[in-house]
């Protein structure tokens, strides 16, 4: 049973709290998540009670995936309060001290999940701020990427987060591991006979993560030019989602087996060579405010990542992120091997598709999709490509399905770090990066609406990148001729 809780949001009135916190606890609430529970909002912004609640109220008719009831709104707004942070610290503590007294229960029954929607360089004041008002005793924080830029800064971060919170309060944040489908990764490997037998290096040819976006950084300039897509994205989401991918079995689906498995997925990487990585940047980027004529900041990137254990020697996994794409993707795509093709006949099809795939969408959709050959209806041996799919909202359930910050909200105040990563695998993870931190090849430019520099073909070569996909995926909601 969740105990009561005050949930102190940082930064309340920023644009990741207006589209997806606020919301999210909206939605927890309607869920009947949220029982006994207050919000405190806090940022630098001089508004009142009434000013943040209105303000909630807008992001949260504008973003909440439901359909917004009044009555709901209310009684939800009941729970939120506000301090800013002119005011002082001591006027924090006493807000969060007054709304504890009004929650049900004995006072070390109660908890506190502060979530630190600031800038990462405000992180750490945030910190002391909770230490010096005495807000760490029965709390929980909640940490935005990225964490640290390089091994010495992770190391650094990890040891001043250490000198307020215990390991064990610390829960940072990565959105991809909350979706429904990254989570259904584990489901599907390890509760099916049919695929974990092949589920290594003898039966699969590659894996590709690939996570294209068709946004360009509009106001996020000053931001990536202290980070870059591979500090921005592939630390903090595409080798999270890896490690689903690549973990051996835990002895059981809680968050140190888990934790301790993906841990060893990092451990077992190969160091990041800059010969297996593709830098990119799209044209229009230079000349942007903060940015450099000459800035050598990559918008884009593609690497090959090698896992040198018994379960995947020899498989690469091809990973792929950037801004300004063609399209806006989150595909988790694997090839199995092909069987050997000399019975079919010549002209019969088979083979000319690619390889069998089993396909990912992490999208919000939470779409599988595995394709084979098969037969085409008449007479003569003709192969077409077939594709059995699946998708979340095709189930009975599909309307318990919680938003990534919406679980993970949930999950950190259960205390249940299963989806978070870990101080020792963020450093590990620095720790393999740091031969393409030092010496990072030149960036190639690529024209907005592309796939990425052409670089990307010699990287993945004999293989092929899957996206775009030469088959579209079914509407879920797509009512049968």
């Amino acid at each position: 049973m969740q105990k009561p809780h005050v949930v102190v949001l940082f930064g309340a009135t920023g644009d990741l709290s207006k589209r997806k916190l606020l919301p999210g606890l909206l939605h927890l609430f309607q869920a009947d998540l949220l029982n006994d529970s207050k919000i405190v909002g806090t940022s630098l912004e001089d508004l009142t009670h009434e000013q943040f609640v209105e303000l909630a109220r807008t992001a949260c008719q504008e973003f909440a995936k439901d359909d917004f009831d009044a009555d709901t709104w209310h009684a939800f707004a009941e729970m939120l309060t506000y301090v800013s942070q002119s005011q002082g610290s001591e006027a924090l503590r006493d807000e969060v001290y007054r709304v504890e007294t009004l929650l049900p229960g004995d006072i070390h029954d109660k908890r506190r999940l502060h979530y630190l929607s600031v800038p990462p360089s405000a992180a750490l004041s945030v910190l002391k701020q909770l230490d010096e008002c005495d807000l760490v005793e029965r709390s929980r924080v909640v940490m935005e990427k990225p964490f640290g830029t390089d091994l010495e800064s992770a190391k650094i971060l990890n040891a001043r987060v250490h000198e307020v919170f215990d390991e064990s309060q610390v829960f940072r944040i990565d959105h991809f591991l909350g979706k429904e489908a990254a989570q259904n990764i584990l489901a599907f490997r390890f509760a099916n006979g049919l695929f974990e037998p092949i589920w290594n290096r003898n039966f699969i040819d590659h894996v590709q993560i690939d996570v294209p976006e068709t946004l360009g950084l509009e106001g996020r300039t000053s931001f990536y030019e202290a980070t870059g897509a591979y500090r921005d994205m592939v630390v903090t989401h595409l080798m999270q989602v890896l490690t689903f991918m690549a973990m051996e079995p835990p002895t059981s689906l809680t968050p140190d087996p888990i934790s301790d498995e993906k841990l060893k997925v990092f451990r077992s990487m190969k160091p990041i060579e800059p010969h297996h990585v593709v830098r990119g940047q799209y044209v229009g980027y230079r000349g942007k405010e903060e940015v450099a004529s000459d800035s050598d900041t990559e918008t884009f990137t593609a690497l090959r990542v090698e896992i040198d254990n018994w379960r995947w020697a020899g498989v690469p996994f091809f990973l792929r992120t950037g801004k300004k794409l063609a399209e806006s993707a989150r595909i988790i795509s694997i090839a199995f091997k092909e069987p050997p093709l000399t019975m079919f006949p010549a002209g019969s099809g088979v083979g000319t598709h690619g390889p069998d795939h089993l396909t990912f969408d992490l999208a919000d959709q939470s779409r599988m999709s595995l394709s084979f050959y098969g037969k085409r209806p008449g007479p003569g041996m003709k192969l077409d490509k077939l594709s059995m799919q699946f998708a979340t909202h095709d189930t009975a359930s599909s309307g318990l399905v919680l938003e990534a910050y919406e679980r993970l909200i949930h999950d950190a105040m259960r205390g249940d770090h299963t989806l978070f990563t870990t101080a020792q695998g963020i450093e590990e993870l620095w720790a393999k990066s740091m031969p393409l931190l030092d010496a990072p090849p030149p960036v190639r430019s690529y024209p907005p609406g592309s796939w990425g520099p052409n670089a990307i073909h010699q990287l993945i070569a004999p293989r092929a990148w899957r996206l775009p996909f030469e088959r579209e995926w079914r509407d879920p909601n797509a009512t049968e001729a």
